[in-house]
């Protein structure tokens, strides 16, 4: 048999009641425990108030700290009871508000915002004045084969640079052939040959990195420094366009009245090569005592990649033929142009950590 509506209706209506009831007696047990609370922890008429009063100062003086002691042990009782009772028949939205562990009328712990590190800041300007003509950033291992440090660099068996008072060896190495030896590189040129061998002409990289050499520390020299190195190589690339992208690029950090010269210099993986040269920023040509009266300071080096590099890369990219590509590449050094451009003289003071330098690039 079918039940009535009626029947139906009711029998839906005993969970809401039974709900409302126990709503209605939450409420009350709230109500109720904060009645209790101001009646005994009332600020003005609080009966803990009375009791102090009649334990306390009825007490005699040789009593008193004992009295007191069991003063305050009742009393933390007591709050404790009270808290107990509110936190249990409170308001779920109170209970939210009561659980946070601060207290939310303060204001909010001020975070410092950080800044780039000099070095980093430096690397940064000198890596988006490449991009902006066409570049892309490579990168690599800090860790480094002999074949890519110096082999496919043009570097001979017996050049000094290989030498361990020059570059910093990886221990255990002696019985790998020479090319499989791991080393710390000592320049960011491995990138540009692993490079090559990943992409045919043409490519235009610029590689920022940290490189590793046994040098020791003295006011312009570090064991570890930075270097931003490029690499252009396609057909028809001639000196000229070098000595193009480097003007261009000095005149960029430095500023449009600056001016570069160029002047012959020897590189393995170049040919030719040269030093680069740019107006003394201090003084403007004029002669200082920082460009030692001379009105020019030598900044970088560079020269046109020398064909035996190219030969390295053929060897997995078929289409590096120096008879039909040329390029060039240019290197310099990250603290080196930070000192100039911020006015430093101590090359440490990048690495130690004073807060009270670095302030001030914030």
């Amino acid at each position: 048999m079918h039940r009535s509506a009626e029947a139906m209706v009711a029998q839906d209506e005993q969970p809401r009641h039974a709900g409302e009831a126990i709503v209605a007696q939450e409420e009350q047990l709230r109500r109720a425990a904060e009645a209790f609370r101001v009646e005994w922890l009332g600020r003005k008429q609080g009966r803990l108030n009375e009791v102090s009063s009649r334990w306390l100062k009825a007490a005699p003086p040789e009593a008193k700290k004992l009295v007191g002691q069991r003063f305050n042990e009742f009393k933390a009782k007591l709050e404790d009871l009270v808290d107990a009772a509110l936190d249990t028949h409170l308001d779920p939205s109170d209970a939210a508000l009561r659980a946070q562990s601060i207290d939310i009328t303060l204001p909010g712990t001020r975070r410092l915002i950080g800044a780039e590190h000099p070095i980093t800041r430096t690397m940064n300007e000198i890596v988006q004045v490449f991009a902006a003509l066409g570049y892309s950033v490579g990168v690599g291992p800090e860790v480094e084969t002999d074949f890519y440090n110096f082999e496919s660099m043009n570097f001979p068996p017996g050049h000094p640079a290989r030498d361990t008072q020059d570059t910093l060896i990886i221990a255990g190495q002696e019985r790998k052939p020479l090319r499989d030896r791991l080393l710390l590189r000592t320049h960011t040129s491995p990138v540009q040959m692993r490079t090559m061998e990943l992409e045919p002409p043409p490519v235009r990289i610029v590689i920022p990195g940290k490189v590793h050499r046994n040098d020791a520390a003295d006011a312009t020299h570090s064991p570890i420094f930075h270097q931003v190195e490029g690499l252009c190589v396609d057909t028809h690339i001639t000196f000229s366009d070098l000595k193009g992208t480097l003007d261009h690029a000095m005149k960029a950090l430095f500023g449009s009245s600056v001016k570069t010269r160029f002047f012959p210099s020897f590189f393995p993986f170049t040919e030719p090569s040269a030093d680069v040269q740019i107006t003394c920023i201090f003084c403007g040509g004029k002669g200082c005592r920082k460009c030692k009266q001379s009105g020019w300071i030598e900044l970088l080096g560079c020269g046109m990649v020398d064909p035996a590099v190219f030969a390295f890369a053929q060897e997995k990219q078929p289409a590096y033929d120096p008879k039909k590509i040329s390029g060039f590449a240019f290197g310099m050094g990250v603290e080196r142009i930070a000192m100039m451009k911020y006015g430093i003289s101590e090359i440490g003071q990048f690495y130690s950590g004073d807060m009270r330098f670095l302030g001030q690039f914030a």
